[in-house]
């Protein structure tokens, strides 16, 4: 097995691709302007290869077990030398979790994914979404992206019930809706969106954070107990 992509000690963001839709990166640039900022390397998740390459990204390092990929595609990137780590079909992780592991064991504090959201297997879209939970990634920055959508969790550590800020800036009129994720979101507080919370709660169950709006570009929510799952869609 080859050893993971060295990264630049000064670059911390990492840029996996799963083998999921993965949108233009015009597309891409136009939802979510500065989204690829500062990446370091990027990671595919097998079949994530060819996803990456068809949009012009260049992976730096090949992770899972390969059976994905078309063969003669795997025999180009392994005749050009690019680090390959592979896998047993017969694992407890999928491709895309271990392409994260292996970017946070280099050191990554951002993580953005793509291909995670698209394609013909709802489960693989739960898990991945899932993944942003994962505990091993407790201290890093996960967002899932393609251009109709970024998700990402907040998360509430403080033990004393703290309100645990987040800003969610953006364009106006975009829509930003707030789930609980894992169990009740507690003590919800909202600014700069359309229909405002004020100390309330989010359980599992009812809808009611879905779709709320963007009214100024500087808007934020905090929540004191649990965690949220945010889900913006571009105006």
């Amino acid at each position: 097995m080859s050893p993971p992509a060295e990264m630049p000690s000064t670059e911390q963001h990492v840029l996996v691709v799963a083998d999921g839709d993965v949108p233009a990166r015009a597309a891409l640039d136009a939802a979510w302007p500065g989204w690829a900022d500062g990446v370091a390397t990027v990671i595919a998740a097998d079949g994530g290869l060819a996803r990456a390459r068809a949009v012009g990204l260049q992976p730096g390092l090949l992770v899972g077990d390969l059976d994905s990929l078309d063969p003669t595609l795997l025999a180009d990137a392994e005749a050009a030398g690019l680090p390959i780590r592979r896998a047993p079909t017969a694992k407890d992780e999928s491709d895309t979790e271990l392409a994260l592991l292996e970017a946070l064991a280099a050191g990554a504090t951002r993580v953005t994914m793509l291909g995670a959201f698209g394609g013909t297997r709802l489960d693989h879209a739960l898990a991945n979404l899932w993944l942003l939970a994962h505990p091993a990634a407790a201290r890093a920055e996960l967002v899932l992206l393609d251009e109709r959508t970024r998700a990402f969790l907040v998360t509430a550590r403080a033990a004393d019930g703290t309100p645990v800020p987040r800003p969610l800036p953006g364009r106006i009129g975009a829509t930003v809706s707030l789930l609980p994720f894992g169990g009740e979101a507690l003590g919800v507080t909202t600014h700069g969106l359309r229909y405002p919370l004020r100390d309330e709660p989010l359980v599992t169950g009812p809808a009611r954070g879905l779709s709320n709006v963007r009214d100024t570009p500087d808007a934020a929510v905090s929540l004191r107990a649990g965690r949220l799952l945010v889900v913006e869609t571009p105006s």
